[in-house]
């Protein structure tokens, strides 16, 4: 089985430089310490068990979990105390962890289930670091359904593909960093009162509707920020970039390519004039048909210069602890 790993790592550049070389920027080119695989060849079978099995470790030494290709048909939950772990997939395309539940599904006692317990992969640890994986939400255009729900604090997303239809990601609290992810819904698909920053990310409208439903609480400086990001969608589909979910949501799109797929008002008040005074919705340096600015409504603004410089993962993201969420941590092994 190992024989077959260290090929595997030497794809997905987990193993370690040679003496005197740098190493690839923005890796840390650590060995893994668990490997889950479906036939059997890994430690583990099932994502969640390598997870529940890993040993608690700080921030400066992350618990790294191989998961080999292959379609993980289960829920993932990440406990408060399981957050410092790192899992990489060999390739977002092959490597998929799925589930199906939705809001209207009943529970065990027969109520109906709700939104915020439908998530395919629930992250509660700070510090957890997710690359090369699909994670899916398959109960299709039935209502919300979570393919991904964010309560730790410092979490990060790199080549990852998110894919539901209502409500595909929950990012209800801390600070999180998604870079070169793909994403895809139709209604309200990036949602929640969180800090979050999408670099170099693809956004896919499935169908009309709103890209982001922000939630962002009035005392919170930064919201949901896309820098660099291209959003596009199916054939004759028309979307909102935003509703605010709470009257103060935070939600700016960055030099981003915004496809026709945009409707020329750009965002949407959630049929409650009073949040068009309170909403935070702003534009700077986008292209495409959708950034025509001539039919936006007058309550989203166009950023300054001066404004939009600040606005990199290094400030909106730093908090009290200086986190750089562009860098990797280079932790011992």
């Amino acid at each position: 089985m190992r024989q077959v790993v260290w090929t595997v790592l030497a794809i997905v550049g987990l193993t370690r430089p040679s003496e005197g070389e740098a190493g690839e920027p923005g890796r840390d080119n650590l060995r893994p310490d668990a490997v889950v695989a479906l036939d059997g060849s890994g430690d583990y079978r099932s994502i969640e068990e390598a997870i529940y099995a890993a040993p608690y470790r700080g921030p400066d030494r992350r618990w790294v979990i191989l998961v080999k290709p292959g379609t993980y048909r289960e829920r993932v939950y990440v406990q408060r105390e399981r957050g410092y772990l790192r899992l990489v997939g060999e390739d977002a395309a092959t490597t998929v962890l799925s589930a199906g539940l939705h809001a209207n599904m009943p529970d065990v006692d027969g109520r109906r289930l709700g939104t915020f317990r439908t998530a395919t992969l629930h992250v509660d640890g700070d510090g957890f670091e997710v690359e090369n994986l699909t994670i899916a939400n398959t109960a299709g255009p039935v209502g919300q359904a979570l393919a991904l729900r964010v309560d730790g604090d410092r979490v990060r997303f790199r080549r990852c593909r998110f894919l539901g239809w209502q409500d595909t990601i929950l990012l209800n609290r801390g600070r999180h960093y998604f870079e070169d992810c793909y994403i895809e819904g139709h209604v309200d698909f990036i949602f929640g009162g969180a800090t979050a920053y999408f670099e170099n990310c693809h956004i896919h409208c499935l169908r009309d509707g709103y890209i982001t439903a922000a939630s962002t609480p009035p005392w919170q400086t930064h919201g949901l920020i896309f820098r660099r990001c291209r959003v596009t969608g199916e054939p004759g589909v028309k979307t909102y970039l935003g509703r605010p979910w709470r009257p103060h949501a935070m939600t700016v799109f960055l030099h981003c390519d915004l496809s026709a797929v945009v409707r020329p008002e750009g965002w949407h008040n959630w049929g409650d004039p009073s949040r068009e005074a309170t909403a935070r919705y702003a534009e700077y340096g986008n292209r495409g048909p959708g950034a025509d600015r001539s039919g936006r409504v007058p309550w989203a603004r166009e950023l300054g210069e001066d404004e939009a410089t600040l606005l990199t993962p290094e400030r909106v993201l730093a908090g009290p602890d200086g986190w750089r969420p562009a860098v990797l941590p280079a932790g011992p092994r």
